[in-house]
């Protein structure tokens, strides 16, 4: 089905195979051997031939060989035998355009052992007719080169849009994981403790309640910011997301918090030069520290944990959360290790890598960060 552009470029050939055949009509008049029938019905044939060039869309090599094999007996068909040409160059192998090329020159130079003329003359007929030939494929071939460079850069660019938006779900899912689980684990070890007791005072009762209000109201402040920044993105200079993003120094805070969830935690920060840590890292680090503890929570809740952050400028910043592995026949709350996974592609997004496993009885979570003494001065 042809398009508005289609039938422009149709057209636009159309008047082209016309306006060469009445350009060309002076060497045939010229044409002694021809009667006036002859004249006539190369007339009508090359009228005939300017109106097929609208089927060279359909049936472009076998419009180019019709025209062809007519070519050897009239004159007025060279507009339009150019013109499939160019079709057949754009839309069909360069073997098959090849072979036409060929064919055609065969067929003018049969073509010309059939007029009267003389050498100089045939000869050069042969060279115009053969340089107009090459313009014609040589531009079908070009469009057809710049069709396939512009098909490549589309797919290219799908392509590079379909991995943008796979990195943004990825990102997403990062994100909505380290912020809720974290706060949806603290409700689920404060939710925990009222079952279990449920003759505690009335005052613990309602200090409970308390923390459960004020993690499930974090929860739903942490997913309107993240749902925020999903309906209208900014980025900071450094690529950070537009609300303002914890650092290193807020694991003070998120230790605190685990602190009152009833945990056991020890935080030991050993780093140098905090305050010239890239902000990058920090994130990074507050996520690992944040997912350790939800781990540990999940599935350690009653031991010990470990959280040791240290480094200096030039040598990297070690971030290590480590707890005693836990007693099989606890009570742990599921989970399918997505965090582990979210954490390990933050942390090669920063430059730095992360190993977490098992170690001498205890399960160690530590990443290696970079920060760079470079980093530090330019801040």
């Amino acid at each position: 089905m042809r398009n508005r552009r289609d039938w422009f470029v149709d057209i636009a050939f159309f008047l082209f195979a016309v306006v060469f055949s009445v350009v060309t009509a002076d060497s045939v008049h010229l044409d002694e051997s021809m009667s006036g029938g002859e004249q006539i019905a190369d007339q009508v044939a090359g009228g005939v031939a300017c109106a097929s060039v609208f089927l060279r869309r359909r049936w472009p090599v076998q419009l180019a060989v019709v025209l062809m094999l007519a070519g050897t007996y009239f004159h007025h068909l060279t507009g339009a035998t150019l013109v499939a040409l160019f079709t057949v160059a754009v839309h069909r192998r360069r073997r098959v355009t090849a072979w036409l090329a060929a064919v055609t020159l065969v067929q003018f130079l049969v073509f010309l052992a059939q007029r009267p003329d003389t050498g100089s003359q045939a000869a050069s007929s042969a060279l115009t007719y053969f340089a107009l030939v090459a313009g014609a494929i040589g531009w079908g071939l070009y469009v057809r080169s710049r069709r396939a460079l512009v098909a490549s850069l589309e797919e290219r660019a799908a392509r590079a849009a379909d991995e943008a938006r796979r990195q943004a779900r990825e990102e997403i899912a990062r994100e909505m994981h380290d912020i809720l689980a974290h706060r949806l684990s603290l409700l689920s070890v404060h939710a925990g403790a009222l079952e279990f007791n449920p003759g505690a005072p009335a005052a613990d009762i309602q200090q409970a309640a308390e923390v459960i209000r004020d993690s499930a109201h974090q929860a739903l402040q942490d997913l309107r910011e993240v749902i925020g920044v999903l309906r209208a993105p900014t980025a900071g200079p450094d690529g950070a997301e537009g609300w303002p993003q914890p650092t290193l120094p807020d694991v003070g805070r998120l230790v605190a918090e685990s602190r009152e969830a009833g945990m056991g935690v020890t935080y030991r920060q050993e780093a140098k030069d905090a305050a010239t840590l890239p902000a990058v890292t920090g994130r990074t680090a507050y996520r690992i520290v944040q997912e350790g503890l939800t781990n540990a929570r999940k599935h350690a809740p009653d031991t010990e944990i470990r959280v040791t952050v240290s480094g200096r400028p030039g040598e990297g910043l070690t971030v290590t959360v480590m707890n005693p592995l836990p007693d099989s026949r606890g009570t742990v709350i599921p989970g399918a290790g997505q965090g582990l996974i979210g954490l390990g592609e933050r942390a090669q997004l920063a430059g730095g890598r992360l190993e977490h496993g098992p170690r001498d009885g205890s399960f160690v979570l530590r990443a290696r960060l970079p920060w760079g003494c470079a980093e530090a001065m330019g801040r």
